[in-house]
């Protein structure tokens, strides 16, 4: 029996954390942390590292949301001036991965991290690259 409650604790906290968040601060322009579970074209190291996205004149904050939102368990958090704060929400799990965007100087900034675990399994740059797929097919990417 205690087992089973034990069990019961345990699988419930694990889907309160991977619910979403309220507040969080823009990261874009921050490095990833040292777990291997985050990607930004704002990172220097080449783990954590994704190419630049060059935007289109035709690229605006409406048009890239409307991408974004067509990844798997996409839904908008947060939405302000030039920022797109992006939760994308796994299908069994429930974890969610937060993916940033913010337009500055012709450029896309990207970054995508997941909030709880250690390893992504490369789910992160897979999103960022399905991405810059979509953005390129709608021309709102170089």
């Amino acid at each position: 029996m205690k087992k089973a409650a034990l069990l019961s604790i345990t699988l419930l906290g694990l889907t309160a954390c991977s619910q979403g968040v309220d507040t969080m601060t823009d990261r874009t322009s921050s490095p990833c942390g040292d777990k291997p579970n985050c990607v930004s074209t704002q990172d220097t190291r080449e783990k954590y590292q994704i190419a630049p996205f060059e935007i289109t004149a035709d690229a605006n904050i409406d048009a890239i949301e409307a991408v974004a939102l067509q990844l798997s368990g996409a839904k908008t958090a947060v939405k302000d001036d030039g920022y797109l704060r992006i939760e994308c929400t796994s299908k069994i799990m429930r974890f969610v991965d937060d993916l940033e965007l913010r337009i500055k100087e012709g450029q896309l900034l990207v970054r995508s991290e997941s909030r709880v675990g250690y390893s992504d399994f490369g789910v992160n740059r897979k999103r960022a690259d399905q991405l810059r797929e979509l953005l390129k097919a709608n021309n709102l990417i170089k």
